[in-house]
């Protein structure tokens, strides 16, 4: 049985170039980068290298990517001190972020009982802006979470807008960019976010292994304790195999950037329209010339009760897609992105998240219509 892999939102194959690159720091870099011998002097200049490469692609400075275990830490770090160090006393954000600002958010608030404010999301999925300017005419020390790419539906969110509306408002910003960064162009000079994250394994790269953007002149201080490393504010030895390859990931994805986009919104749009030509009741969740790429999100017109097994049928034909998030994968419940704006009836229907990369083909996408047709 032929397998499909179609959940390139949840994680993406390691690129071949990109193992090549980790297995040599695996077999010959093994110094430990804090080291001042020769073995760990060179390991450092692998890290440092790598935190050049990851740099450029952002137009940033060097000093303003700090390394992590992936975004789930980052955004996580960059909360806690928003509110613990920043003095920061309202959170506004979305019903329709990721958990690991949701539920980081939801913490925080207990903890520290600080104001938490939702912006509104609209029917298409997309941020109210106009709701947002409302929460922000009232002069509170503030923070806005918004995620730049829904996980689930592939909404774009206007970056460079809100993240000028932020500064007009004297408020920070941060953004969970893990579904844009290696898929998007991204020049934070003229995007003036105070703080993003990615993770190496949604463009390509090793799991276990990303970064924070943390805009020069905010200081942040560690969440843990026990080591220098990261400028000291992010103890620990740094995984230096996994760094590398998660350059040499984001390297290889923005040099290819303008072939694999082409491609794969070509395959997007086919699968858009077979969609269309053999389910003429389904329905986008989200608006589908707003969103990425790489993302799509089909409402079915099947019957309510078919929603807890479709994922299982298609998992038994060889084929991988998602409800929605991986991390929330294990819940019965539906999504709470999609609750967000759908109505109670629409968030019954059964509705699948297909996610693409430049490994996919047409044929695949035939396979997964007639496997759809069939249940």
């Amino acid at each position: 049985m032929e397998k499909i892999y179609l959940d390139n939102a949840a994680t993406t194959a390691l690129r071949p170039e990109v193992a090549a690159e980790m297995m040599e720091i695996l077999q010959n870099e093994y110094g430990n980068p804090s080291s001042s011998h020769s073995f760990g002097r060179t390991a450092k200049s692998k890290l440092e290298l790598s935190r050049k490469t990851i740099a450029q692609f952002l137009n940033v400075s060097a000093q303003e990517i700090i390394f992590t275990s992936g975004a789930t830490e980052a955004n996580n770090w960059i909360l806690q001190n928003a509110v613990v160090n920043l003095n920061i006393k309202r959170i506004i954000t979305s019903k329709i972020e990721h958990h690991a600002v949701l539920h980081a958010v939801e913490f925080l608030q207990r903890k520290y009982e600080i104001q938490v404010d939702f912006v509104k999301v609209k029917s298409d999925g997309s941020i109210d802006i106009n709701n947002l300017m409302e929460l922000l005419s009232k002069e509170i020390p503030t923070l806005v979470s918004l995620m730049h790419v829904n996980n689930e539906t592939g909404t774009i969110l206007d970056l460079e807008e809100i993240a000028k509306i932020c500064k007009q408002h004297s408020v920070y910003f941060h953004s969970d960019t893990v579904q844009s960064v290696g898929k998007m162009e991204l020049d934070l000079q003229q995007i003036p976010v105070d703080f993003m994250v990615a993770s190496a394994h949604k463009f390509h790269g090793p799991k276990g292994v990303g970064f924070a953007f943390i805009r020069k002149g905010l200081s942040l201080k560690p969440i843990f304790h026990g080591g220098e490393q990261e400028k000291g504010i992010r103890p620990g030895t740094e995984s230096l195999h996994n760094i590398v390859g998660m350059a040499k990931a984001l390297q290889v994805s923005y040099q290819n950037l303008d072939a694999e986009r082409n491609c794969i919104q070509e395959l997007k749009e086919y699968t858009i329209s077979q969609l269309q030509n053999k389910f003429p009741d389904m329905a986008f969740n989200g608006a589908t010339q707003k969103t990425l790429y790489t993302i799509l999100n089909v409402r079915l017109p099947l019957d309510a009760s078919k929603s807890g097994m479709l994922l299982f049928n298609l998992d038994m034909k060889g084929i991988a897609v998602s409800r929605g998030s991986a991390c929330q994968s294990g819940s019965a419940r539906p999504s709470h992105v999609l609750a967000a704006f759908l109505d109670e009836k629409e968030v019954l229907q059964p509705s699948i998240r297909i996610s693409f990369s430049h490994l996919n083909t047409k044929k695949e996408i035939d396979v997964l219509i007639e496997a759809l047709l069939a249940l």
